[in-house]
């Protein structure tokens, strides 16, 4: 066999119309995963392959598969099973590729969330590939419509991923139904236990290839992470889009919802910034994609799960606004950009108790994580009047402004006002919602800063005498600001909206610029939410909160009144006694059933409850998941 190092896809034995069309699209050289895969599965054998994302896998099976298709056989030859409908059609795009100059061949994609019609229409066309995502694919063999007794190769794609969206007895049903000598391959970024019995199951004699984390990835995507502070992720997200240069950039959030108001947030503040969630519907989640590939937008707000597959090489920068479940879905996430030998930068968003588990994201991408300095005010202000200069300077060059010359030197005359002051009052005017002059960054506690070398100082912790210090920096923090210098604010959104406490700060924090330790307590209610705020707040600022969605609903501020008070406070709390009477009950009669287990005083203890509805410094964190499938984690 030929060197390994002399390997190129000349030396591959790829059919001649497929090696013209990947010269055409730049390939040079195969990446390790192509170079042991390609042989193999010429030669018509089983693989397993193990590698991470971006490393060139779709390739890796697609040129040597295609090139043992038969262009003249208007029947399903190939059969590639993906987790997501993204990462379909972004297969189905690269497979049509390369099989451009192979005349006769069709390529077609079946998927939830698109019509039957134009599925059935391409599958009576005889097409040699079919590429899906496993519900849909087993619909249309249970029916008849997807005929595989022609079928030559079975490629699952991201095999962990579905095993980990609960697809393990789909694909174990369409691989019982493939016929006995369909060549398989198998590609995965991780190998748990499960792919490994159904590999024992269906590939015959594989041949196991195994890559190693890409070194060149470590090399081209360079990694920061952001200790949060009291300026908030939102306002850390709008200065990183304001300050920071980029091309695209995609922002990864937990949940679904998440993705609609951070970029309903975003467009209120001038960003465009668009949303990408399995809610929408397919013909969306494509034009939208189409839109960041085009430059229309410049900022992705998605889920783990949508943006799985997504390869647009405009994106140069990766938020992760909110931290993965695990490492590997952090790998797949920064994988999104730095592809194909591009770079890009990863920056992720963390909390201090966060900041100290980033070790095992470094083991996980061979990498280090580096700490990400936060553009302050001072250098939001100056990008500012360097954007405002550079637009008034092409307006110069690009316009014949004559007559506004003249408007401006008769103003000058009648108001008996210098040029360099009318300009100065509509410069002053254009800056207003994007001010020269930010207001100045809340200053950290010095016990809320340096978290990152906590972490790295772990032998620090087991310190008494550390613990004592700290301790003693804790006792030092600022009183909390008496009542009396606060206003209730009743806010018409509350617990029947989901609306949690970090959403109310959020919200505030960022519409009127004061920093959250400015925010009283938050009571939550069923419909509404009384918050408070400084007295001292001017009406400027509460006009702007009449603006103020939270979870897409108007907030509608008003001044609460003491009666309004005193009356959502008795109803709270003869709810609470209620429960507590409830709870007595269930407990007496628990402690009856249970007093020869001795469980009287843990019973008792279960009477103790805590509220989670006032919040005094740490909203409750958010866990929701991207689906509302239950989700299968396979280990």
């Amino acid at each position: 066999m030929t060197d390994s190092a002399n390997i190129t896809f000349e030396t591959l034995n790829l059919n001649p119309s497929v090696l013209q069309a990947i010269t055409e699209m730049g390939y040079t050289s195969p990446t390790p995963i192509q170079k042991q895969s390609i042989p193999v599965l010429l030669e018509g054998g089983d693989v397993l392959g193990e590698a991470q994302t971006g490393t060139g896998k779709t390739a890796a099976f697609g040129l040597p598969t295609i090139s043992r298709l038969d262009p003249n056989l208007r029947a399903p030859q190939m059969l590639v099973v993906c987790p997501t409908r993204e990462l379909a059609i972004q297969v189905a795009e690269a497979l049509a590729d390369f099989c451009k100059h192979m005349r006769g061949m069709f390529v077609t994609t079946v998927y939830g969330g698109q019509s039957y019609t134009p599925q059935l229409r391409d599958l009576k066309r005889g097409p040699q590939i079919v590429v899906g995502t496993p519900g849909r694919m087993m619909d249309h063999i249970k029916k008849g419509r997807l005929n595989l007794d022609n079928l030559k190769a079975c490629v699952l794609d991201e095999a962990d991923e579905m095993l980990n969206m609960g697809f393990l007895e789909d694909i174990e049903w369409i691989l019982e139904h493939v016929p006995n000598d369909t060549q398989m391959a198998f590609f995965s970024a991780t190998m748990p236990a499960p792919i490994k019995k159904i590999t024992r199951k269906f590939l015959t004699d594989p041949t196991h290839i195994k890559i190693e984390s890409v070194k060149e990835n470590k090399a081209k995507i360079t990694q920061k992470a952001w200790r949060v502070d009291r300026i908030g992720k939102n306002t850390g997200l709008e200065r990183i889009a304001e300050v920071v240069d980029y091309d695209a950039m995609i922002v990864f959030v937990r949940t679904r919802n998440d993705t609609i108001v951070l970029a309903e947030h975003l467009n209120s503040k001038g960003f465009a910034a668009s949303a990408l969630n399995g809610d929408l519907q397919q013909q969306d989640r494509e034009r939208i994609v189409d839109q960041l590939k085009t430059g229309k937008i410049d900022i992705l707000i998605a889920t783990d799960v949508v943006a799985r597959g997504l390869d647009v090489p405009r994106i140069s920068h990766v938020i992760n606004y909110d931290l993965p479940h695990d490492p590997e879905s952090y790998v797949h996430r920064i994988g999104r950009t730095g592809r194909a030998g591009r770079e890009g930068e990863a920056i992720l968003f963390a909390t201090g108790r966060e900041m100290r588990s980033l070790h095992r994201l470094e083991r996980v991408t061979d990498g280090k994580i580096d700490t990400f300095d936060m553009p302050t005010s001072e250098q939001l202000g100056k990008k500012r009047v360097a954007k405002t200069q550079e637009k008034l300077q092409k307006i110069i060059e690009s316009n014949d402004l004559a007559k506004y010359v003249e408007i401006l030197e008769n103003v000058a005359k009648e108001t008996e006002l210098s040029p360099l002051e009318l300009a100065s009052a509509l410069l002053f005017e254009r800056q207003v919602k994007m001010p020269f002059f930010p207001k100045a960054d809340p200053v950290e506690r010095a016990s809320d800063r340096n978290d990152r070398g906590s972490r790295n100082d772990r032998n620090s912790r087991n310190d008494r005498g550390g613990r004592t210090n700290e301790r003693a920096e804790r006792s030092e923090r600022r009183p909390r600001r008496d009542n009396g210098e606060f206003n209730t604010y009743r806010f018409n959104v509350g617990r029947s909206q989901g609306v949690r406490p970090g959403d109310i700060v959020g919200a505030v924090a960022n519409e009127i610029s004061i920093s959250a330790s400015d925010i009283g307590q938050i009571r939550l209610y069923g419909d509404f939410t009384h918050v408070d705020l400084p007295k001292d707040m001017d009406k400027q600022a509460f006009d702007k909160l009449q603006d103020v969605q939270i979870r897409r609903q108007d907030i509608s501020p008003s001044l609460a009144t003491a009666e309004q008070i005193q009356e959502a406070q008795s109803a709270d709390q003869n709810s609470q006694e209620r429960r507590g009477n409830s709870n007595d009950r269930g407990n007496r009669n628990d402690s009856r059933r249970n007093q020869s287990r001795g469980r009287n005083e843990s019973r008792g203890r279960s009477d103790s409850r805590s509220r989670d509805d006032v919040w005094s410094k740490k909203p409750k964190s958010n866990n929701g998941s991207d689906s509302g499938r239950i989700i299968r984690q396979f280990s």
